[in-house]
């Protein structure tokens, strides 16, 4: 049986964000994943997913400034320091959450700087990553993005994302696969899937193109949930999408 968590950086945007935990829960959800908890304090967070009976399956390391177009500063030599304190940060609120992953994302290329030296600094704070989040059992993944909505982003596909979780080499490190992302970069998205599955420690979904809910684009998401089941997918797909309409109004797909 698939396991679908509300993203609620997307999903019911009409209320404040920590009563979407409840909003989840009324729609059926057991699971809940969010770009950032970081401007609520914790113990806040905690409460709403607590009060709401949903687990917290998915956050993001702080990513730089989200509103000025930055996304994610792994990569980026001169942010290291500020990197790391965002590991300390998300490891904080992991904890509390009893989230099992975080994501990290790469980040834009800047322009003059090296682009080995970029990936040499993407493999340096994943593995600090990793290794910070190793001792409690936890998880950190790394999302690959399109390019078409993230210009300049430096892993935007499959491939390089296991190349640099290979050159990682942390055991507690997974591939977050989008396949909204995938299917702008890549396609081929039910083979990759099969072969990337014992990497992938998240997935995510929206249909393309518009990013809204299966069935409104051309991905075949039926067969890709077939293909799910058939192949052991055991993990969360996020569900990362821009509705139609009102959110509570976008589930048929479900059914």
């Amino acid at each position: 049986m698939l396991r679908f968590s509300a993203n609620l950086s997307f999903l019911f945007l009409d209320r404040p964000f920590l009563d979407r935990f409840a909003a989840a829960a009324a729609n059926g959800f057991k699971a809940v994943e969010f770009h950032f908890p970081y401007a609520f304090p914790v113990d806040e967070v905690v409460d709403a997913a607590h009060r709401a009976a949903v687990e917290v399956v998915l956050f993001n390391f702080p990513a730089g400034d989200w509103a000025a177009g930055e996304r994610g500063i792994a990569c980026l030599p001169d942010r290291v320091a500020e990197f790391r304190e965002g590991v300390e940060l998300a490891a904080r609120y992991a904890e509390a959450l009893a989230c099992p992953r975080v994501n990290c994302l790469a980040g834009r290329r800047p322009d003059g700087v090296d682009e080995a030296l970029l990936c040499a600094t993407l493999v340096d704070n994943l593995r600090h990553a990793a290794d910070a989040f190793a001792p409690a059992g936890r998880q950190v993944l790394m999302e690959p993005l399109n390019t078409r909505d993230t210009p300049g982003f430096l892993i935007d596909r499959t491939a390089p994302a296991l190349a640099v979780l290979d050159a990682a080499d942390r055991p507690n490190q997974g591939l977050q696969y989008d396949i909204y992302h995938a299917q702008v970069m890549e396609g081929d998205l039910a083979r990759t899937l099969e072969s990337a599955l014992p990497r992938i420690g998240h997935i995510q979904l929206a249909d393309n193109p518009g990013r809204h809910q299966p069935g409104t684009g051309e991905i075949n998401f039926p067969f890709l949930f077939r293909h799910l089941k058939a192949i052991g997918y055991e993990g969360w797909i996020g569900c990362e999408y821009v509705p139609t309409g009102p959110t509570e109004d976008s589930f048929e797909w479900m059914v």
